[in-house]
């Protein structure tokens, strides 16, 4: 479970690694063409039933984000998490030169099924016309302070 201040820390030492281990790409390489992304049945609610994908030639995994910042704070309303969580989810996809175009799937945890409108209205907020693949689901969330927690994926 990601918090900012950690998943940042570990992109650096990622990043350092790769680049040891020659792994990284150089600063001058030609940038490869990006994936086409096609919504299947995309609905009015920021989200498709299916999302395909071609010419990917970079896949990331976002680990659930969580709606803490870089201190540990945790915002005590809904709306507030929600943006929060959103923005942890955005500074992965960007430190790995990504954006919210580049979602593929997303998966939302709730703590209650109460927050199911706000927490639709604020995806729709952040995401605007995108329409990943989406999956919500209500469970027991690893810390009680958290009323959501979101995975992604993206191809680029």
């Amino acid at each position: 479970m990601g918090l900012l201040a950690a998943s940042s820390a570990g992109v650096s030492a990622g990043a350092s690694a790769g680049a040891s281990a020659g792994a990284s790409v150089p600063a001058d390489a030609a940038t490869p063409p990006r994936a086409t992304h096609r919504a299947h049945h995309p609905t009015a609610v920021s989200y498709c039933q299916a999302h395909e994908v071609r010419g990917a030639t970079r896949w990331l995994y976002v680990s659930g984000q969580v709606p803490a910042d870089a201190e540990g704070r945790v915002p005590a309303d809904f709306r507030s998490q929600a943006r929060l969580a959103w923005a942890n989810v955005e500074a992965q996809l960007k430190a790995a030169g990504m954006g919210f175009d580049d979602l593929v799937k997303v998966t939302v945890y709730l703590a209650d099924r109460k927050w199911r409108q706000q927490n639709y209205e604020v995806r729709h907020e952040v995401l605007g016309g995108r329409t990943p693949a989406l999956t919500i689901l209500i469970a027991g969330i690893y810390d009680e302070a958290w009323l959501l927690e979101i995975e992604a994926v993206a191809a680029a």
